[in-house]
């Protein structure tokens, strides 16, 4: 399986909402084979389609020790959030860049497989938060987006990067 580049800030994709699967072909097999491969070659526990430049609406997490279980989630939906909790994060689209964030500890999710067979899925605790931060990416939003105020304010003053207010984005 071929790796790809993985993209960082300020790359404009990374910012831009990725459009749903309909074709479920080789093309797709294709992109989530470089997804994982991809992932698997980095030191991250989830990425996102648009991280490697395609804005389609695929994620993949492998949050397992021997790094062998990867995940993959087409078209993800969360169909309800609860149990909110202080999260650490990191992105591979921003490295050297560690924040605390709001995220809910519990989601239901549905989605469909590499085939677009549908399902349905119970997360909780950091299954439930790298999917958060991993959905986020389809929709155009960084985790640096919901720190707050203060520490997106450090951020811009101490190494230039840009946030985007959630009010305008979600």
């Amino acid at each position: 399986m071929l790796t790809r580049p993985i993209l960082q800030l300020p790359d404009p994709r990374l910012r831009s909402p990725c459009s749903p699967i309909h074709a479920f072909d080789d093309a797709l097999a294709e992109t989530v084979q470089a997804l994982v491969a991809t992932l698997l070659g980095s030191t991250g526990i989830g990425l996102a389609a648009p991280q490697i430049g395609d804005l389609r609406q695929i994620l993949v997490m492998d949050l397992s020790e021997t790094r062998d279980d990867p995940q993959v989630f087409i078209n993800p939906e969360i169909l309800t959030r609860s149990v909110q909790a202080r999260v650490e994060e990191s992105c591979l689209s921003i490295p050297g860049v560690v924040g605390n964030v709001i995220r809910d500890i519990r989601l239901t999710v549905r989605a469909q497989d590499a085939t677009g067979a549908t399902f349905e899925r119970d997360l909780e605790d950091m299954h439930a938060v790298c999917l958060q931060h991993e959905w986020d990416h389809l929709h155009g939003i960084l985790f640096i987006d919901r720190l707050p105020a203060l520490e997106r304010w450090k951020l811009r003053l101490t190494r230039g990067i840009r946030t985007m207010p959630l009010r305008a984005r979600v």
